[in-house]
C-alpha cells in the first residue's frame, strides 16, 4: 500500500467539462462558439468585450453556470477511486460568496472531497503551500507552470484549445481523465 497523497485539484475546466461555459457564452452573446474557438483563457478578446463587460456578465450568470456544470468525462469514476487512498483537495478560483452553492454542487454530483478552498483569484501559490500538495491538476496554462516551478511538483494541465502553450518538463499535459488516472498511477508506484 502506498503512502496517501495530497492531491491539489482545480475544479472549473478541470473536474468539470472544459466546455461548461461555451452554451452560456452563445447565448447570452449571440455566438456560435465551439471550444475549439476559444484559443485565449482570457475571453475579453474573444469576445470582443471590455473586461468591466465580461465581469458585470460573469457576476450576473456565474451561479448557474456553476450548478448547472457537467463533470469532465470518467472523472467521477477516477476521483472516487483515489479518495479511497488518497486526499482531494479542491483549489479554485471561485469567489467564496459561491462557497455553499460549490458544496451543494459537490453533494449533488456526489463527488467526494476532504476540503474546498475558493481562493477568489486565479494565484493559487499560497493555498498549494498551505495544504502541502503533492500533485495537482488544472487547466490554466499559467497556473500549471507556476504551480510545477513553485513547489516542483508535478502538475497534470487537462489539455484545452486556451492553454497549448510550451510547458515545463513536470507539467504534464493529458487530454482526459483516463491518461490522468494512467500517469499519476505510475507516478505513485515510482514515489512510494
Amino acid at each position: 500500500m502506498s503512502a496517501r497523497k495530497r492531491f491539489g485539484l482545480d475544479i472549473d475546466g478541470t473536474v468539470t467539462d472544459p466546455n461548461t461555459f461555451v452554451p452560456h457564452l452563445n447565448k447570452h452573446f449571440n455566438r456560435n462558439l465551439t471550444l475549439d474557438d476559444l484559443t485565449e483563457y482570457d475571453l475579453t478578446s474573444i469576445l470582443d468585450i471590455s473586461e468591466q463587460e465580461f465581469w458585470e456578465w460573469m457576476g450576473k450568470h456565474e451561479g448557474l453556470i456553476y450548478e448547472q456544470a457537467n463533470l469532465a468525462p470518467y472523472a467521477e469514476t477516477i476521483l472516487h477511486e483515489w479518495t479511497k487512498y488518497h486526499d482531494l483537495i479542491y483549489i479554485t478560483a471561485r469567489r467564496e460568496h459561491h462557497a455553499k452553492r460549490t458544496r451543494e454542487w459537490f453533494e449533488t454530483k456526489k463527488l467526494p472531497f476532504d476540503h474546498i478552498e475558493l481562493v477568489g483569484k486565479h494565484d493559487k501559490l499560497e493555498a498549494v503551500r498551505a495544504h502541502d500538495i503533492d500533485i495537482f491538476f488544472e487547466d490554466k496554462h499559467d497556473n500549471a507552470v507556476a504551480i510545477a516551478e513553485e513547489f516542483q511538483i508535478p502538475v497534470i494541465l487537462i489539455d484545452t484549445p486556451y492553454n497549448r502553450l510550451p510547458i515545463p518538463e513536470n507539467v504534464i499535459r493529458i487530454y482526459n481523465w483516463k491518461e490522468a488516472k494512467e500517469w499519476v498511477d505510475e507516478w505513485i508506484m515510482e514515489t512510494t
